[in-house]
């Protein structure tokens, strides 16, 4: 597999510096891409880079994985209009452990083959590494005109924020990364996205002026939504990939939902499959687009590679119960957490649950015990209308009595008014 071929047929690749392609192509080559830990999961928004690490190693090649705890505590000024607010080291510490652990879900790090991933910390070759060595061993092969050249720089120095010099040494700093990735593990190729060029530029520049050594560079495009808004973001915020911080279930949604014209481009991204059989599916989806077969085939492969089969299918139930006819069922091997994220956003009331061992009439307990209903003959007429339902099963009669016995996981009513409204009651 030619590794720079299939970044670029499946429209990720951006940059690429003359002469990698061809050092690729001689046989396994070490690179690396770098994960900032400025929090204690990754997002969607880092899926691309961890994309292209997975596409290396299937190519062959020797991934590491830096995750930089050193820089993490300095900000990448890149794409950002204002200063960050920098972590503590012990804040850092837990990030980078997760970051480590959400890793080992895409990469293959415990094989013995040659080619088996690499995690890194650029904190370990930084902590001992004092200012004033830095500056005289690092910081003199390169000139602030250099440095100042940079987009990057240019941007924030026009700005009205200005920069700090905390910031305007980031590029050092990752520059130094390679440059001592290069010398120490035989990487030849740093990759990241499009936005990091002039970072990743400045380390083959070190490694130029300090070693008169050749080092490669690599960057993808930074994935966009065609209607111009930032990809990952929604309105309740991130897409991560820790679960609990974004369910399985909302992260399948986010995949689910996408348009059209994002499905074609991200399924070719974020997918293992081929290209036939992606050009396959996109004929497949043209003939009956409101199957939403690209999006479908998208959302089970990555939410199986972030979460697991078993995720999935709760996600598919979850659905399923949602927007089809579902049974409650499947509620009862959730986690009461989970439950309740199934439910977010929906109008939930307490109930007491030692009433309902003698029994409730289903019109007091959804018009006088809850609100669902505004009163109770509202709730008598559309139960007689055939419009309530409890735990999925239609209410015939406003007089039935609802008991202990019917709820789900011994704590939850899931009530429906119509198809779509929705409502929990949870007993305690």
């Amino acid at each position: 597999m030619n590794f720079v071929e299939e970044l670029r047929w499946r429209g990720m690749l951006h940059d690429i510096m003359p002469g990698t392609e061809e050092e690729l192509n001689k046989g396994m080559v070490a690179g690396y891409i770098g994960f900032d830990p400025t929090a204690d999961s990754l997002h969607v928004g880092h899926l691309t880079q961890i994309m292209t690490l997975i596409h290396f190693q299937r190519a062959g090649h020797k991934p590491y994985a830096l995750v930089g705890g050193a820089t993490g505590m300095v900000g990448d000024p890149s794409g950002k209009s204002a200063e960050r607010n920098l972590l503590s080291e012990d804040a850092l510490d837990k990030n980078v452990t997760a970051l480590k652990s959400q890793l080992a879900k895409f990469l293959d790090f415990e094989s013995n083959a040659a080619n088996s991933a690499v995690m890194v910390n650029n904190y370990d070759w930084f902590k001992s590494f004092s200012f004033l060595d830095f500056i005289r061993d690092v910081g003199k092969h390169l000139t602030v005109n250099y440095m100042m050249a940079k987009d990057s720089v240019k941007k924030r120095l026009e700005g009205e924020t200005g920069m700090s010099f905390t910031e305007f040494s980031y590029q050092l700093v990752q520059g130094y990364d390679f440059y001592w990735l290069w010398k120490h593990k035989k990487c030849l190729v740093q990759m990241g996205g499009s936005d990091q060029w002039g970072n990743i530029v400045t380390g083959t520049e070190l490694i130029r002026r300090i070693e008169s050594g050749t080092a490669f560079a690599i960057t993808t495009q930074l994935i966009k939504k065609a209607d111009g808004t930032k990809f990952g973001k929604t309105e309740s915020g991130a897409i991560w990939l820790d679960s609990k911080k974004t369910s399985a279930y909302k992260f399948y949604q986010f995949w689910l939902n996408t348009t059209d014209i994002d499905a074609k481009s991200w399924i070719r991204i974020f997918s293992l499959k081929g290209k036939e059989e992606i050009e396959a599916l996109e004929t497949e989806h043209e003939a009956a687009p409101h199957l939403r077969i690209l999006q479908k085939a998208l959302a089970e492969e990555i939410t199986v590679r972030t979460h697991s089969e078993e995720a999935l299918q709760t996600a598919l139930k979850t659905s399923e119960f949602l927007f089809g006819t579902g049974s409650v069922d499947f509620l009862n091997q959730l986690s009461d957490e989970e439950v309740l994220e199934v439910f977010e956003g929906v109008p939930q009331f307490n109930i007491s649950k030692d009433e309902l061992i003698a029994g409730i009439t289903v019109t007091d307990l959804l018009a006088e015990k809850s609100q669902v209903f505004a009163s109770k003959g509202e709730a008598k007429k559309m139960i007689q209308g055939g419009g309530v339902s409890l735990n999925r099963e239609k209410v015939a009669d406003p007089l039935n009595l609802i008991k202990v016995e019917m709820l789900v996981k011994e704590k939850y009513l899931i009530a429906q008014k119509g198809k779509k409204n929705y409502f929990l009651l949870i007993a305690g």
